[in-house]
């Protein structure tokens, strides 16, 4: 009888051991303070641009599926947007202490010798590569060339990591002066085709057939800003005037939910929230003004506008409300789909990064939805990465699958909450200054 109560006793040690180590242990087993639940959950996120990188060329895969649900080619499939925000995970991780600046170094350094091989077209990533070779993977039959969003979001990365090294030891250095080569080689000008507007691909095969001119607003104002900023291959001011602003017509005021906007959705009557996040992970925000628009208020009104929406919740979805909110693009019970704070909500989907990457803009109600995921729904929603991409209470979903461009903005958004450390690093780069300056934009950090 001991001997049978020693063995049990031996395998829940050794369960309760290895679910702690994961990291996916009931959440209903530990009671943290809001701090600590938001340290783990930072730290638990970065995991997936640390232990779950692809080996090779130390990227973020584009999607991990726990349950195995997906191509075994995609393994070695890495995005270069995704990328770009685990970059900067990764920095957050070397100041938080998750890792230390020497293991963040080795990663740094694998990255950047690996992306000055890789394929690139007029100076623009692709918005995949094979991790093992470096080419090309098509994101779409005619999407096998350069992809400037993508690039810009990679950019937005790599630029706080420039600002992060430049002062350090001389292998950091020398990290900085290979980012501002890739940097200085990104041929913004050539991706106007011409015309005062910027486009979103160019293929070599293909050339200008994907035809997707980027007029504003959604989640782009990044790439203008880079490409006005850029000092080798920048852009005339008109580009972003008549082409992002559409010669004005991006100021269009409206009220949905009760709540005033100030710029023209695309997706009426508003947009999904990661128009708030991948431009805003280094562009800062607060007091960033233009003609057209205060984006702090803008931003802040979006964030307010879907979980509004979340908790009215005109289709009646079961789930929906002030703690469980956020519609952003995820996958989704129909395969993909950016989710919206619309009258065709039609799949009942909640992205726990849409709520937990505003934390910057509502932070009360960004805790409230992150312990109700954590604590209510963690047996569910929680792994070895942090919460898993997308759920659906109302269709009792629950997929085990993760995508690096909706993890990386949770651990980025969580520290620029904690200590502003991406807005500082990329707002002070002399050149994102001097673009902001040309474009004619307010902000804290011009004087």
């Amino acid at each position: 009888m001991n001997t049978k109560k020693n063995i049990f006793l031996i395998l829940l040690f050794v369960a309760f051991f290895g679910a702690c180590k994961s990291g996916s242990q009931s959440s209903s087993t530990r009671s943290l303070t809001d701090e600590q639940l938001m340290d783990l959950v930072q730290k638990q996120t970065f995991n997936y641009f640390w232990d779950g990188a692809e080996p090779v060329s130390g990227l973020a895969r584009e999607r991990f599926h726990v349950d195995g649900d997906y191509p075994q080619n995609d393994q070695h499939v890495v995005t270069s947007g995704g990328s770009g925000f685990g970059v900067m995970a990764i920095i957050a991780a070397i100041e938080r202490g998750y890792i230390t600046r020497e293991q963040g170094l080795q990663r740094f350094s694998q990255i950047m010798d690996w992306l000055e091989k890789a394929d690139c077209f007029h100076g623009a990533f692709p918005h995949w590569w094979n991790g093992e070779t470096g080419k090309v993977q098509p994101f779409g039959r005619k999407d096998n060339g350069g992809d400037l969003v993508e690039t810009s979001y990679l950019l937005q990365g790599l630029l706080c990591l420039h600002q992060y090294y430049k002062d350090g030891s001389e292998a950091e250095k020398e990290i900085a002066a290979q980012i501002d080569k890739i940097w200085k080689e990104v041929e913004f000008d050539w991706y106007r085709n011409g015309k005062n507007v910027l486009y979103w691909h160019w293929s070599p095969d293909y050339e200008w057939e994907m035809n997707f001119p980027v007029r504003g607003y959604n989640e782009c104002l990044i790439m203008y800003i880079l490409a006005a900023a850029s000092p080798t291959h920048g852009i005339p001011v008109e580009a972003y005037h008549e082409g992002w602003a559409m010669n004005g017509k991006i100021s269009e005021p409206s009220e949905p939910e009760g709540i005033p906007l100030q710029l023209f959705q695309q997706v009426q009557p508003a947009g999904p929230l990661f128009w708030e996040h991948y431009s805003f992970l280094g562009l800062d925000p607060r007091g960033l003004k233009d003609r057209y628009a205060d984006y702090w208020t803008e931003n802040v009104n979006q964030t307010l506008i879907n979980r509004t929406y979340c908790i009215r919740n005109p289709k009646g979805y079961e789930g929906y409300g002030a703690n469980c909110w956020g519609l952003t693009a995820s996958y989704s019970v129909v395969g993909y789909a950016a989710h919206a704070p619309t009258e065709n909500d039609d799949h009942g989907v909640i992205s726990p990064t849409a709520a937990l990457s505003s934390i910057v803009y509502t932070p009360e109600y960004a805790m409230d939805a992150m312990r109700y995921f954590y604590y209510q729904l963690g047996e569910k929603l929680w792994g070895e990465y942090g919460f898993y991409d997308a759920f659906s209470l109302h269709h009792d979903w629950f997929p085990q699958r993760y995508l690096a461009i909706d993890q990386g903005t949770i651990p980025v958004m969580i520290e620029n909450h904690r200590s502003g450390l991406f807005w500082n690093l990329f707002m002070n780069h002399p050149d994102i200054q001097n673009g902001l300056r040309k474009l004619g934009f307010e902000s804290l950090y011009l004087k």
